[in-house]
């Protein structure tokens, strides 16, 4: 009888997590790279249509990247965090947002920076290189990295502590 109900109760909590929507929550390591990986080169543009090279922004001092879109309603839930974030910790963190090509134009993504005049960096990712080199599973997807390059936090979501995820790469 208990081996009846513990394999009852096993099915059921195995239904529920295959009907429940996917979290989209900050998930420490449980997306995209892993912890402690170094953060990889890629190849983007600025929105200008110039060449940049992530590689040449990670690993002189932290770097906060999120993988965002204009069209994304969990960016625009994150952003006052991010912003707030910038607020604070823009003088010690370079804070990158890399647009995605995803039903949307290079246009439209200097649109949006123009009337929101938002205070930190944004790329352009034409051909989805950053998309796969960081491994991104979806847009809101944030990864911070250490002035010495490694990943000290990846997440997704309107719901991510940014600040405290900038706290684990400057060590305060």
């Amino acid at each position: 009888m208990v081996a009846v109900r513990r394999a009852t109760l096993a099915f059921g909590a195995a239904v529920l997590a295959l009907a429940s929507p996917p979290r989209l929550r900050a998930q420490d390591d449980a997306v995209g790279l892993p912890l402690g990986s170094v953060a990889p080169a890629a190849a983007v543009q600025d929105l200008d249509g110039q060449p940049v090279d992530l590689a040449e922004i990670v690993g002189k001092k932290p770097v906060l990247l999120e993988f965002w879109a204009t069209w994304c309603p969990n960016c625009a839930a994150l952003m006052p965090r991010i912003e707030a974030a910038h607020a604070r910790y823009g003088d010690r963190v370079d804070f990158v947002q890399v647009a995605v090509a995803v039903n949307e134009t290079r246009a439209s993504v200097r649109r949006r920076v123009e009337e929101r005049h938002y205070p930190f960096r944004f790329l352009w990712d034409a051909s989805g290189a950053a998309v796969r080199a960081y491994q991104a599973p979806t847009t809101s997807y944030v990864v911070v990295v250490s002035a010495a390059g490694r990943v000290v936090y990846t997440g997704t979501g309107p719901d991510q502590d940014i600040e405290a995820a900038i706290r684990r790469a400057t060590g305060g």
